[in-house]
């Protein structure tokens, strides 16, 4: 084959592979004509759901994180907590307020990304991970984040109205900690405190959206136990960022705790498992809620000595996995509710046949 023959097949070969890596980058099938038969690929994750939205739509979306619903699912996580606790004995936690709450989740935690992000933008440029975010990267203005900040407030006030009048008042008194949290990290080195105490209020507004009002001795350690558990899982967070948040002057427990993160994580991990003990004896759980609650010690442990804070992809592994630790706290409590019906059968059992002898 002569040498003008053998160029042209490199040629040829290395527009191939520059049709190839074209489509792989804009990850979409490249066409039939190309690359041969087309395969399409379904996919039902959040991040494929809002890539799959309209073009004018996405940075709304991602604004308010939509493409990464773990925050949304550790926002709404200590609201089934308190529903489920709330529910009668032998019953399920009421469905309506679960599908209401995890509206209200969604909304609020969007709400707060938007407020997050509108007084972080120039931070978010600075570090690598933030820098794409939609107002830092300029697809947002400020102004759009205000009207898109005022749309989502006002469905989620349409959802806490929803709720008996203890509850809308409670509800808006989280407003503020939602605006004021993203600032703590200019001003102390516990921010991940603020966002514990914000993130988990729905341990108090489930309750009371159930029963008319809070009771301490069952939503003050529930609260408690969500706030050592923010502390943890978001100082896991916070290990990604340090290098960055160093340079730039931001502060978090990340860099507080330094190489002795692992330490302050298991002691915040023993005072949430005293604390939710302390809503199951309050509340009279039974045995498959002190089962969950072993589970949730052997979760615990595992991510605490298998962490590695020098690897952002282990601290972003650990911190999603508490998704499933929250899951374990839930299945217990329903469980433990359910177990609750049997005990008082048996009672009423043992009840009748001691009046009939």
């Amino acid at each position: 084959i002569s040498q003008n023959h053998c160029s042209g097949f490199k040629e040829r070969g290395l527009k191939t592979k520059a049709i190839e890596g074209a489509w792989v980058a804009q990850s979409v099938e490249p066409p039939t004509s190309a690359l041969g038969p087309r395969r399409r690929r379904l996919s039902l994750s959040a991040a494929a759901v809002v890539n799959s939205a309209p073009r004018p739509l996405q940075p709304y979306l991602r604004l308010m994180r939509l493409d990464k619903p773990i925050g949304t699912w550790l926002l709404y996580l200590p609201c089934t907590w308190s529903i489920g606790l709330a529910a009668e004995p032998g019953c399920f936690p009421d469905w309506y307020m679960l599908s209401l709450f995890g509206t209200g989740a969604v909304l609020m935690r969007g709400a707060g990304c938007t407020i997050n992000d509108m007084w972080d933008r120039d931070y978010d440029k600075k570090v690598v991970r933030t820098a794409n975010r939609p107002i830092a990267a300029g697809d947002i203005s400020i102004f759009q984040s205000f009207v898109f900040l005022g749309g989502q407030l006002t469905l989620a006030l349409g959802v806490l109205l929803c709720l008996n009048d203890y509850s809308i008042a409670l509800g808006a008194a989280s407003v503020l900690l939602v605006i004021i949290y993203p600032l703590m990290k200019r001003i102390t080195y516990w921010p991940q405190l603020a966002l514990g105490l914000t993130f988990n209020w729905g341990a108090l507004l489930g309750w009371s959206a159930i029963k008319g009002s809070c009771d301490p001795s069952v939503c003050l350690p529930l609260y408690f136990s969500g706030i050592m558990w923010t502390l943890i899982y978001d100082t896991i967070y916070a290990h990604q960022d340090k290098r960055d948040d160093a340079l730039i002057g931001l502060k978090s427990t990340a860099l507080r705790f330094r190489e002795n993160t692992k330490r302050w994580l298991s002691g915040f991990g023993v005072a949430m498992l005293g604390a939710l003990s302390l809503v199951g004896v309050n509340s009279a759980q039974t045995v498959p809620y002190y089962t969950a609650l072993a589970a949730v010690g052997a979760h615990l442990a595992h991510q605490i000595y298998t962490l590695d804070i020098h690897r952002p992809e282990d601290c972003w592994d650990k911190f999603t996995s508490n998704r499933t630790l929250g899951l374990i706290v839930l299945l217990g409590i329903v469980l433990g509710n359910l177990w609750k019906e049997k005990k008082t059968d048996e009672a009423k059992e043992s009840m009748d046949s001691r009046i009939e002898n």
